[in-house]
């Protein structure tokens, strides 16, 4: 089997928008989360987001291409460039027809969805946009970012809520190792801060509702935890097959070993109260990378900061390591300073552990303050760090019972 390595970082995120930037604010325990400012969420139980304040479009996008396109692919677009200008990997020199690209999006172009509805509301369908339908649909970033570079190889999105962006890497991971890519250009992409959303979700009761510590409102697997802080951005990781990447001389990362996908098959919002799910992507994913449980030295967990999720994810790397080993490995929730990404926040993680076992150090779960007797494992509170890594893992959990793990060993 061909191994598959990652040579490109790019990312859009609440915590910056550039992989030096991003990568020392969450070593310092920085959090991204503040008072909504994109409208008024003074009618909403929930009024606090990790919204992308760094990010400026002219920057990769014309005007005209900016009007055409919704935000979640402006930042698919950013984030896809950084990426391959960080991997080295020059259009001209590569096979289009070798270069694939999956990109996730959990629910695609909401905003638009949302401006053009209330244009069909108040002005009627003929001044609707005719670029309605391409702005919404989940597989338009991974088009854009296709045109954009004239890379031909295989090119779809994946749809599973907050386990898109694993499962998308998760695919390409296969078709470069079974042979159909030589590189694959692959993450997810979400902006769904607006009122639909929000409105949606605190129907759900599912946000925090810490309005007036922002700050401190992401708080996964402490015991205060009242749920989750939605967040925004992309990820896009450059994967390349080990000798294609060598033979240009690409900066290697790491590795990508390991896949693995579950479903609970329980309920549409809730995990499997015993973990069973999220224990089987883990051991799949160790499984597949050649490894051991013994291996794991950091997970990088779902970690949401809602009372059922860190409780059950914990009983899943219970289950997944056994007892002894679960209590040897570091875990942490970087969403405690992101917020959750939805369907970008795989692939962020996966940047994430990519960045721990290169530079040998791990980012923290800040806000963790009170110990829950339910959630009991070693979260690398508050402080990052430093551990020479073998294999971390990125976990990945989405409504409709959706679990995808990803392994990433040294090289």
């Amino acid at each position: 089997m061909r191994k598959v390595v990652i040579t490109g970082i790019g990312v859009v995120t609440p915590l910056g928008c550039d992989v030096k930037r991003f990568w020392e604010r969450n070593l310092a325990g920085v959090s991204g989360v503040r008072r909504v400012q994109a409208f008024d969420v003074s009618p909403y139980p929930s009024r606090i987001a990790g919204e992308v304040v760094e990010f400026n479009p002219n920057d990769f996008l014309s005007k005209k291409d900016q009007r055409r396109a919704d935000l979640y692919c402006h930042y698919a677009l950013g984030a896809a460039k950084m990426a391959i200008t960080d991997a080295g990997l020059e259009a001209a020199k590569e096979d289009p027809d070798r270069v694939g690209i999956i990109v996730a999006s959990g629910i695609g172009g909401l905003q638009s969805l949302q401006v053009q509805h209330r244009i069909l509301m108040e002005k009627g369908p003929e001044r609707c946009s005719p670029f309605m339908i391409p702005q919404m649909i989940c597989n338009m970033a991974s088009g854009l970012i296709a045109i954009e570079h004239q890379f031909k190889g295989p090119n779809y999105a994946v749809v599973s809520a907050c386990a898109s962006a694993s499962h998308a890497l998760g695919d390409a991971l296969r078709l470069i190792q079974y042979g159909d890519a030589d590189v694959m250009i692959s993450g997810g992409s979400d902006a769904s801060i607006c009122e639909l959303a929000f409105a949606g979700f605190c129907a759900l009761r599912a946000l925090s509702t810490r309005n007036e510590d922002p700050a401190k409102a992401s708080r996964p697997f402490d015991k205060e935890r009242n749920g989750f802080v939605i967040g925004e951005g992309a990820g896009i990781l450059v994967l390349e097959e080990l000798e294609h990447a060598r033979k240009r001389g690409a900066p290697i990362y790491c590795e990508l070993s390991g896949y693995g996908a579950t479903c609970d098959a329980f309920h549409e919002t809730a995990p499997d109260e015993d973990g069973d799910g999220a224990a089987r992507a883990m051991r799949r994913a160790i499984q597949d990378s050649r490894a051991t449980v013994e291996d794991v030295d950091y997970i990088n967990a779902h970690g949401t900061s809602t009372t059922l999720n860190d409780r059950c994810e914990t009983r899943g790397i219970k289950r997944a390591l056994g007892e002894n080993q679960s209590r040897r490995v570091m875990v942490s929730s970087t969403k405690s300073m992101t917020g959750h990404m939805l369907g970008a926040a795989g692939a962020v993680e996966a940047a994430i552990c990519a960045l721990a076992i290169k530079h040998g150090i791990v980012p923290p779960t800040i806000n963790y303050t009170t110990p829950d007797p339910e959630c009991d494992l070693d979260y690398v509170p508050n402080t990052a760090r430093e551990k020479k890594i073998r294999l971390a893992l990125s976990n990945s959990m989405g409504f409709g019972g959706h679990n995808a793990a990803l392994a990433f060993r040294a090289i």
